[in-house]
């Protein structure tokens, strides 16, 4: 009985623990990439002194079982009292800086200063989700302890010790991930899907027979899903083309399948392509296979420039593949968005290279966010090698992109992660908000990729690697949109970029994850080289565009 409660009796927090707390929290509040309400500031700090704590009490483990010897100096309340009021008050000094951080981030993007961060609010939130995780921690604990002293019983202590933390560590995992994270996520998906198909009363169904979604088209217009109507349903006219250009333009052609117009991502990559084929896309000079965000949202930055550069004249098809955000999709069915892009690009690819060379479109790919993650997995380029397709545009690629990661890590020397040079640029460029692809000194070769990334874009630069060391793009001259203040510290400086790719579409056009007109319209004039364009038609559709209303973000 006396065991027992020794077990599961309330102990003093660890002093060790508590000065890895404390320095934690004051750490996260310097800036990162993202600029930070006082809600998620809070969350961050919170979560960043749970782990400063964790590490504070593992070394004091580990001091003591490594047998070395403790310190002599036993400290009374006073001294324990100073301490708790010299660390209360360094903490007040980083959270009164925080705001003068804050707003160095917000300059950048040029978003007005916030007076203030919220202090008390910041310190309430922080407290809470404090208490909460190291709450967790000791119920973990206590689960470890109690499963040692039943197993001491029957083996050696050592044995007992590895057997209770793999039984408790499987039993968190099973409450976690097989009840509440599997519950929360039907909940989740339920929403996402119930959202999916409300049919905006805005968005009529279409009556041209044309397009998709139709009464003659092979996509049920309820079955498109609401990104997916809002994608066929919007965009340039060839009036609105026309009248800009003062010369005649086509209607662009769309098509886009939903998850619910299919079985599967086979099914409905062929019926994308009977759709194609219905409304002569493949007699359009121009053909885009675009891959889109989790939610099935296409980005009409993206393909709204483009059709007004390519007078029209194009056709562009996407599928959906889940209904989630991009990083819960990632995160729970990876392999979905990247099998129904393969699907997709094989069915696309493989009827579009039977045609005769000079009697079809010219084949480009584009993603945006996870799209450009599930795009880039779509195509083997050693398998198009003998007839490649002409181009892609990938912009915002996440962190876990493989052909990314790669070309970043085998840049040209000298040149910035955050805007990488490959090799003689004749293949592959990067640009961002300064720098346009269409500036390299080689020329194009047959195939040109372009990856459009902002050195501020978390998505794009979050890398669980910042736990123990500093990432490529801190080093050295920065992108210009990231704050000098930023600085690199070991665990707190992922914890920062974690939470920044969470609120990665919060910040203004132009920064961060959401990425504006103009600088589509410098990549798109790299990837697809369109004819009799000045520098000043040019010039006079990016204001276009920056005149449009604010778009509405769906990562």
């Amino acid at each position: 009985m006396m065991r027992y409660q020794t077990i599961v009796s309330v102990r003093p927090l660890s002093w060790p623990g508590l000065f890895f707390a404390l320095l934690c929290l004051c750490l996260s509040l310097t800036p990162s990439l993202m600029p930070r309400s006082w809600f998620v500031q809070g969350a961050l700090s919170g979560t960043s002194a749970a782990v400063g704590y964790f590490c504070g009490v593992v070394l004091q483990w580990l001091w003591i079982y490594l047998e070395i010897p403790p310190f002599r100096f036993s400290p009374g309340w006073v001294v324990r009292s100073v301490a708790i009021l010299v660390g209360a008050a360094i903490a007040a000094v980083f959270v009164w800086q925080s705001s003068s951080w804050q707003n160095s981030v917000r300059a950048l993007m040029q978003l007005p200063p916030n007076a203030t961060i919220e202090p008390f609010l910041l310190i309430f939130t922080a407290a809470v989700v404090f208490i909460l995780l190291v709450a967790i921690g000791r119920l973990f604990k206590m689960m470890v302890l109690a499963s040692y002293a039943r197993a001491s019983r029957l083996v050696p202590n050592r044995i007992a010790a590895v057997a209770a933390i793999v039984i408790s560590v499987f039993a968190f995992w099973t409450v976690v991930d097989g009840v509440l994270f599997h519950v929360a996520l039907r909940v989740v998906d339920s929403s996402f899907r119930e959202a999916d198909a409300l049919i905006d009363d805005d968005t009529p169904m279409p009556d041209d027979p044309a397009k998709t979604g139709s009464a003659a088209s092979l996509v049920n217009w309820e079955e498109l899903g609401r990104r997916g109507r809002h994608f066929v349903a919007s965009g340039p006219t060839r009036e609105q083309i026309g009248a800009f250009l003062n010369s005649p333009a086509n209607d662009p052609i769309r098509v886009y399948v939903g998850l619910n117009s299919a079985d599967s991502a086979e099914a409905r990559a062929s019926l994308a392509l009977a759709e194609l084929k219905r409304q002569g896309a493949f007699e359009r000079p121009f053909l885009i296979i675009v891959v889109p965000t989790g939610t099935g949202w296409v980005d009409p930055q993206a393909l709204d420039t483009v059709e007004y550069l390519l007078r029209g004249d194009v056709a562009s098809v996407a599928i959906q593949y889940s209904y989630l955000s991009s990083w819960l999709s990632l995160m729970v069915e990876p392999e979905y968005g990247s099998d129904t892009a393969r699907a997709l690009f094989r069915e696309i690819y493989g009827y579009w290279r039977t045609l005769p060379r000079d009697h079809r479109p010219k084949l480009y790919l584009h993603g945006l966010s996870l799209g450009a993650l599930n795009s880039q997995s779509s195509v083997n380029l050693f398998e198009v090698f003998d007839d490649p397709f002409q181009g892609a545009l990938w912009s915002g690629p996440p962190f876990a992109s493989g052909t990314w990661s790669y070309l970043t890590a085998n840049r040209n020397p000298g040149s910035p992660a955050w805007l990488p040079q490959f090799r003689d640029g004749s293949m592959i460029r990067f640009s961002n908000q300064w720098t346009s692809a269409t500036t390299a000194g080689a020329a194009w070769g047959p195939v040109r990729i372009v990856f459009l990334q902002y050195a501020s874009d978390p998505v794009t630069f979050f890398d669980w690697r910042a736990l123990y060391r500093e990432p490529d793009w801190m080093k050295g001259h920065r992108g210009p949109d990231v704050s000098p203040h930023f600085q690199w510290f070991p665990i707190v400086t992922a914890l920062q970029l974690g939470f920044d790719a969470m609120i990665a579409t919060t910040s203004p056009m132009g920064f961060g994850h959401v990425y504006a007109p103009q600088h589509y319209i410098d990549a798109w004039l790299a990837v697809t080289d369109p004819p009799g364009w000045s520098l000043e038609e040019i010039e006079r559709l990016k204001r276009h565009f920056e005149s449009a209303p604010p778009i509405e973000v769906s990562d």
